[in-house]
């Protein structure tokens, strides 16, 4: 079973993954927006989803 963990930490502003096999993974949200041509409420729905659903925002990104 593989099973996968997110979650938004706001210390390094990132979202980390984890992994039923113990890998970890962390991805920089602001190396992730960077290029990114956002409005200022399309920044805040992105904003939103990392914190509040960032395994669909990782698949979203990759």
């Amino acid at each position: 079973m593989n099973l996968v963990y997110a979650t938004y930490n706001i210390h390094h502003n990132s979202i980390d993954v984890y992994t039923y096999a113990g890998y970890f993974l962390r991805i920089d949200c602001n190396k992730a927006e960077e290029g990114l041509k956002t409005t200022s409420s399309s920044e805040c729905a992105l904003n939103a989803l990392a914190i509040d659903k960032p395994l669909r925002i990782c698949k979203t990104v990759s």
